[in-house]
């Protein structure tokens, strides 16, 4: 009987929690329904700022190697033959005049053969004076009959031969008076000297190299350039030179060669430097340098350096849509000026980019723009002052 009557209450007590359970997921289910709702709108990935790709006159350059050279290298030698060399009077690097004394040598034997050959001039005066005396004696009895017709044509060839010998020692007299002079070594031209070989004390035959100049201190930049482009430099084009220092020196293109190398169908330019070949000078003869000829300007249309992203080995840029996502666009780039890079291919000129984040972004992200010329508004095509702006 007490059994019977503990049942109703155990039923009564399981309908409870089950009522229980019941209004606990009714509750769940409609706390939960609203935070669903808002969960379904998507959040901006980044903030970021946007440009207009910009149209700019960049300069067209055409980049070449070579080596800096002499403009002219005058050989100044030895005239005289079996001297002795007592005074050497400058070195290299130093800077000379025409007519320059640079080094003498020994003398003593050269003015006596000038002393010599100046005698022989005046003997050979005297017996001249001599037989043009006898011959016009001789001359003045021809017609008396006292000297025979062979006689008097002795007196005057002697008379000839005497004027021969004269002139046969005044040229002697002047060989020895110009080996005089070649005892100094003059300078040809002004310049700078680059090389000397000449020692004090030795005895050097004629011809023998003393010193090397370069002529007006003039250095050159011989540009090693391919066949296919000599055609688009001309004389005058203004050229920039970096030397191996690094230091850069400004030129103009003096002549195109006329002729390529068959071997490596490359052409030389010639390039005058500015200066002069001093020691204090940047560019040395024999030095590497490369450079870059100027050939004008064309336009272009550019984007900032922070918009183009790398990935890949490709170059992307990502273009901001009416719907404040973005997409990815492949370009080819070109010339860089500056913080700005050329795009030649894949851009379309209003097309608005992504400028600052662009590194942190993938195709397809939503983001927000912190832009005073959008104002979180979809891109406009943009007019030439917005252009030059951005």
């Amino acid at each position: 009987m007490e059994n019977f009557k503990r049942k109703p209450l155990a039923l009564v007590l399981i309908a409870a929690i089950a009522l229980s359970a019941g209004a606990v997921a009714i509750f769940s289910s409609k706390s939960g329904a609203a935070p669903a709702s808002g969960a379904g709108a998507a959040k901006p990935a980044l903030t970021v700022t946007t440009a207009l790709p910009q149209p700019l006159s960049l300069p067209v350059k055409l980049s070449a190697n070579g080596s800096i050279t002499a403009w002219q290298e005058a050989i100044i030698g030895s005239e005289s033959n079996g001297l002795r060399l007592i005074e050497v009077r400058v070195n290299v690097g130093d800077k000379v005049k025409a007519g320059q004394v640079l080094a003498v040598f020994y003398e003593g034997s050269v003015q006596a053969d000038t002393a010599q050959a100046r005698a022989s001039l005046l003997e050979a005066q005297a017996n001249a004076l001599d037989a043009a005396d006898n011959a016009a004696r001789a001359r003045t009895l021809e017609r008396s009959g006292a000297l025979s017709a062979q006689q008097i044509n002795q007196y005057n060839t002697a008379e000839q031969t005497a004027k021969a010998r004269v002139e046969a020692a005044q040229a002697v007299l002047a060989a020895q008076q110009l080996r005089g002079r070649q005892t100094r070594v003059l300078a040809p031209d002004s310049g700078v000297i680059s090389a000397r070989s000449a020692t004090l004390g030795a005895v050097v035959g004629a011809g023998t190299e003393l010193f090397r100049m370069i002529r007006g201190g003039r250095l050159e930049w011989r540009a090693e350039v391919t066949s296919a482009e000599l055609g688009r430099i001309q004389p005058g084009t203004p050229v920039t030179v970096t030397a191996a220092s690094g230091a850069e020196l400004r030129g103009r293109v003096r002549m195109v060669a006329p002729s390529v190398d068959p071997q490596t169908r490359a052409g030389l330019v010639y390039v005058d430097l500015p200066g002069s070949a001093g020691m204090a000078s940047p560019a040395k003869a024999g030095m590497f340098a490369r450079g870059e000829f100027e050939l004008g300007t064309t336009a272009a249309l550019t984007v900032p350096q922070p918009a183009l992203v790398l990935r890949d080995g490709f170059s992307y840029v990502f273009r901001l849509n009416a719907d404040q996502r973005i997409s990815q666009l492949k370009v080819q780039t070109g010339r860089r000026v500056g913080d700005r890079v050329e795009i030649t291919a894949g851009l379309a000129a209003d097309t608005r980019v992504i400028v600052s984040g662009a590194g942190f972004l993938n195709d397809g992200d939503l983001v927000r723009v912190n832009d005073a010329s959008t104002s979180n508004q979809p891109a406009a095509p943009a007019s030439s002052a917005q252009i030059a702006t951005n």
